[in-house]
């Protein structure tokens, strides 16, 4: 009997499904994802090898950051390590009839840490809702086998991206990279910093529950959605003259509706759909770690938090192409 009611439970779960409207967009964005056709332009061309010398002690720079971006880029999407990257693009270049040279393994290296990597974001003419979490990715160490028999080992190690996500459009409108041993509610006013434009509201889960996100979110004009942890407690009474702290009110409305019906109001389930790694289905996370392996190549942090940006970059690129969008249908 318990199980039968355990059955029709999960059966009324599932009652809630979505549909793609845009499927046949969609799908064919994902095939062209792998498609393997190079088109550069003839500004990308010019540049690819520094014509001007910058006058300083020691050898100028033979390639241009653009070169050196193309190649960790290709490197990153395709799983390529460093020679292969270089073998790769030279028959690249033979099918296109391009004479140019390939950089390679060891002067991309160095060139790396410097280059300045901008994250193609749409222009946004309205305020946006931004979504704020972070996610491990593995640098070295044992293989998921050996951990599961041995376990942990004291070389491994993990880097923290933290993103800063439009919830309507999907994009990452902001990132910062760190060692795994900076909380998130650190970095939370580097993230809003990043941000060109106008924040209505930010919504994080509880780890952002300290005075400084809701200050920062508080001087910029958002509405910060952050859950106060169970065992929170008001901050600032009734009886205060000031104006009521926006986690206290948050806290309020908890007590009197419920932690689900005020998820549901404030919109923090929207958190969860763009950005959250628990989600499993195709959010942010979920596809950085898919489409990259969650695992960086290289050895310098400086140059994994390039190799971050980068990827970050694509998968702008990628959704830039086409989103898909979903709608609900009742059962």
């Amino acid at each position: 009997m318990s199980q039968s009611k355990s059955n029709s439970n999960s059966n009324s779960k599932s009652k809630c499904k979505y549909r793609v409207s845009n499927w046949s967009e969609y799908d064919a964005s994902l095939k062209q994802r792998g498609s393997l056709t190079f088109w550069l332009s003839n500004e990308v061309i010019q540049q690819w090898v520094n014509q001007q010398r910058t006058g300083r002690k020691g050898a100028s720079n033979t390639y241009s950051d653009v070169a050196i971006e193309l190649m960790v880029t290709l490197s990153s999407l395709y799983g390529l390590a460093g020679r292969q990257t270089e073998g790769f693009v030279e028959s690249i270049f033979d099918l296109m009839e391009l004479d140019l040279p390939v950089p390679d393994h060891s002067t991309v290296s160095p060139r790396l840490k410097k280059l300045n990597i901008a994250i193609p974001v749409m222009p946004m003419a309205e305020a946006i809702h931004l979504v704020v979490d972070s996610t491990g990715v593995k640098v070295y160490g044992e293989g998921e086998w050996k951990t599961r028999i041995h376990g942990v080992g004291k070389r491994r190690t993990w880097r923290k991206l933290h993103l800063g996500v439009n919830e309507a459009t999907g994009e990452i409108v902001t990132a910062v990279v760190t060692t795994n041993n900076v909380s998130d509610n650190q970095v939370f006013c580097d993230l809003l910093d990043g941000v060109e434009g106008e924040i209505t509201q930010v919504s994080g889960d509880g780890a952002y529950d300290k005075y400084n996100c809701y200050e920062k979110a508080s001087q910029l004009g958002a509405k910060p959605t952050i859950p106060p942890r169970k065992d929170a407690v008001i901050w600032q009474h009734g009886n205060c003259r000031g104006t009521p702290h926006p986690r206290d009110e948050n806290l309020r409305r908890i007590r009197l509706t419920g932690r689900k019906t005020w998820k549901g109001e404030s919109g923090y389930h929207r958190r969860s759909l763009s950005v959250c790694e628990a989600f499993r289905r195709k959010t942010t996370m979920f596809r950085l770690k898919v489409i990259f392996g969650g695992k960086l190549r290289r050895r310098k942090f400086d140059n994994q938090a390039v190799e971050l940006f980068i990827q970050c970059a694509i998968l702008n690129r990628m959704i830039q192409n086409c989103k898909p969008e979903s709608y609900k249908v009742e059962f």
